[in-house]
């Protein structure tokens, strides 16, 4: 059995779905500060399968000694935590303090009930601003520009220090590039609470009218139109990428290993607007505004270790990306709120 921490949220979802249909029991543990227990509810429509569902917090390292004493648990991905970028600027106490801990507790638990082999969501925010693309794992990590970004660095160190006290212990720590897109379906995909943060879901609002126009920060950048680029993956591909690292730590040798999951293309921001004009059949309007800071020009995965490794290589193209989430954000225009 598969523990998923944070899996009601959007990537933590389509994991599950994958799971389920790759043969895996799932349990899920999430506090729901972020997400609907609804998108569970549709994993289990589509599959046709079960999963538990344990409604906690993370750092409740009671709550998580239940929950291993309650279910068999083989392995563990690792989704929750707070994941805002700019909010973590705002509130970095409250980020350092959740993010942080929850690796540590379920770390503790783990040793404690002799549970070997865990998956990481980490980010590209890892990396340092003076890398060249593609980056690729071996990139200097570091100097980040936000406290969202420190966390998912400190986290990644807590694991390794973790892989170096315990030679038995196997972490696959997974670096996401831009997560968007939804189950081809349209039962599930991302549901933003507030203002989205991310480009894509904000663009299915304007596209959906639920917003009046995209803010595009800075049309100067050194890039084919000016926009910045970064490159997006579809949630099913990296919901895939979960089950390939799953596989990976059930046959590799113990430690700590890291792969980053992208395209290794990039796309602008412009890119994408078309790209969803295209899909949707609706305008997308935009106005410029200025950069924000620390955003850098170009941002894109180097894909060969995860390919070569882990056997992952991506299937979705931005057509099908856009595609999708306008599926379910035209089919579920207020998202899990029916």
């Amino acid at each position: 059995m598969i523990l998923v921490t944070g899996g009601a949220g959007f990537i933590g979802s389509h994991t599950c779905l994958k799971l389920l249909e790759g043969g895996y029991e799932v349990v899920v543990v999430d506090n729901l500060s972020n997400s609907h227990t609804e998108s569970l509810e549709r994993v289990k429509k589509i599959t046709g399968k079960d999963l538990a569902f344990v409604k906690a917090d993370c750092c409740d390292e009671k709550a998580m000694d239940e929950v291993f004493s309650k279910y068999n648990i083989d392995g563990v991905i690792h989704f929750a935590g707070l994941k805002a970028v700019g909010e973590s600027v705002q509130k970095p106490l409250e980020y350092f303090s959740n993010n942080l801990n929850s690796s540590l507790v379920l770390l503790r638990v783990m040793k404690a009930h002799g549970v070997k082999r865990l998956v990481f969501s980490s980010s590209a925010t890892v990396y340092s601003a003076d890398n060249t693309m593609p980056l690729n794992e071996e990139c200097k990590t570091g100097n980040c520009t936000n406290p969202y970004g420190w966390t998912k660095y400190m986290s990644e160190q807590i694991f390794r220090a973790a892989c170096v006290a315990d030679p038995s212990l196997t972490v696959v720590l997974l670096r996401y590039f831009n997560p968007v897109g939804a189950h081809p379906s349209g039962l599930i995909g991302e549901d933003p609470k507030g203002i989205p943060n991310n480009l894509m879901p904000y663009v299915s609002q304007v596209a959906v009218g639920k917003r009046e126009y995209l803010t595009v920060f800075g049309d100067d950048y050194d890039t084919e139109d000016g926009t910045g680029v970064r490159d997006y993956i579809h949630v099913e591909d990296l919901a895939r990428a979960h089950l390939c690292a799953v596989s990976y730590s059930e046959k590799s040798e113990p430690g700590c290993e890291v792969f980053n999951i992208g395209t290794g293309k990039g796309s602008s921001v412009l890119d994408i607007v078309k790209a969803f004009e295209k899909a949707s059949g609706r305008k997308v309007p935009y106005k410029i505004g200025p950069r924000r800071a620390g955003d850098l020009a170009t941002v894109y995965a180097g894909t060969e270790k995860a390919e070569k490794v882990l056997g992952f290589k991506t299937e979705y193209n931005l057509e099908q990306m856009c595609r999708d989430a306008w599926n379910w954000q035209s089919k579920n225009p207020d998202g899990y709120n029916k």
